[in-house]
């Protein structure tokens, strides 16, 4: 079979399953991304083996289609964000984005220390526990028509400033794993820049699309605004990623600033086809990466419980106790919101096993618990949320 046709055959296979996961979790009054997530599990290499671990490796056409999926994502939410929604809760979500890396990597550490790992390898084991995966809970939200409630404004919030700390910790547990030391003058510039370059993205980009936006329409085809934005968007996801943040993040800013123009609404309903096409590669790949034979022992199992309830209990209590201010029912949302590891939690697995940090177990063990604060969040999400609604809580209009 040549190559270009067994890339036919990976895409087809994974869309399908994606469609079918999809299908079933949904008519299990269940999120749609929790069905793509456990479709890739079954159609992965650790069970059926039809997606080989080849296939799904860094730079292979399956995993640019899923970070083009996930930036899409992002952007797609950050059209249904303005800048001024975001200043609404800016307390609340730096007291979550704090509170939310600073309890988890507390907790991962000393689980890991008693363990048995040496505390410069304990904190590497905890940055593994820190960065939310923004991509799933926006995926939710969007679901259930939710992005315009304050407790997704709050942790939508929360999931920029949780990117930034996320890297910053990740730089210091790299540097002192390396030998390099502790070079805080370093930390403090990276800081700086990735700062910066939200402020003056996301605040001065904004303030020009609201100032003028009619330059969009200036070029002949219908779709010119469309193409304008998606460049704009895979242009700061590429610069973001020069300051050391996720690509997600400078893809959430443009759309961020693309909803400050007239055009918002036509953009929301364009870009919806190119969403439905290429986000599920995104959840698919997640649930593929789990090494289920790694984890075929009691101790495995046992650690594999300990370490994803650590996951879960700190960052939702991290995100509980910083938006009190929404009540205790938004609070409850916002952190489970922040629960989700999913692919953060992968790549600094894959950092800690280059390393020779982690064994291949302990790799399974984290990957495994990214995955799985992936799957069992998005129901109790969307059951939060549902009762939200119902019950007629006022939230929506609460300034924080």
């Amino acid at each position: 079979m040549h190559h270009a046709n067994e890339i036919l055959l990976s895409l087809f296979i994974v869309f399908v399953a994606a469609q079918i996961g999809a299908e079933v979790a949904q008519r299990l009054k269940l999120p749609g991304v929790v069905g793509e997530i456990a479709a890739g599990c079954l159609i992965g290499p650790s069970v059926m083996g039809w997606i080989t671990p080849e296939q799904i490796a860094v730079g292979t056409p399956l995993d640019v289609l899923s970070e083009i999926g996930v930036v899409l994502l992002l952007f797609s939410v950050g059209l249904e964000t303005r800048l001024e929604d975001l200043k609404k809760v800016g307390k609340s979500a730096f007291l979550v984005g704090v509170l939310g890396v600073l309890l988890p990597f507390a907790m991962g550490s000393f689980w890991a220390h008693a363990s048995g790992f040496d505390w410069g390898k304990s904190l590497f084991v905890a940055a593994a526990f820190v960065a939310t995966s923004a991509g799933i809970t926006a995926r939710v939200l969007q679901e259930l028509g939710a992005l315009q409630r304050v407790e997704s404004k709050v942790i939508l919030g929360a999931a920029v400033i949780d990117d930034i700390l996320a890297m910053l910790l990740l730089g210091v547990v790299v540097s002192l794993q390396g030998g390099e030391g502790f070079d805080p003058v370093h930390l403090v510039m990276v800081l700086v820049g990735a700062i910066g370059f939200i402020a003056v993205i996301g605040w001065g980009g904004a303030r020009v699309m609201r100032w003028n936006s009619t330059w969009l329409e200036k070029p002949q085809s219908v779709h010119s605004p469309l193409l304008i934005v998606l460049a704009l968007c895979l242009g700061l996801a590429y610069l973001s990623t020069l300051f050391g943040l996720a690509a997600i993040i400078g893809a959430f800013l443009a759309g961020m600033i693309a909803s400050e123009t007239r055009q918002q609404h036509t953009l929301e309903q364009q870009i919806q086809p190119l969403l439905a096409l290429l986000t599920p590669f995104f959840f698919v790949l997640t649930g593929s990466k789990i090494n289920l034979h790694q984890l075929a022992s009691t101790d495995a199992l046992i650690a594999l419980l300990v370490v994803t309830l650590i996951a879960i209990v700190s960052k939702l209590l991290g995100g509980f106790l910083g938006s009190l201010s929404l009540g205790r029912a938004g609070a409850a949302i916002v952190g489970f919101g922040m629960v989700p590891r999913g692919e953060v939690g992968v790549v600094i697995a894959s950092l800690g096993l280059a390393a020779g940090v982690f064994s291949d177990q302990m790799y399974a063990i984290i990957v495994a618990m990214s995955l799985l604060t992936a799957m069992v969040t998005p129901p109790i999400l969307a059951w939060l949320l549902r009762r939200a609604v119902n019950t007629g809580e006022p939230t929506l209009q609460r300034d924080t």
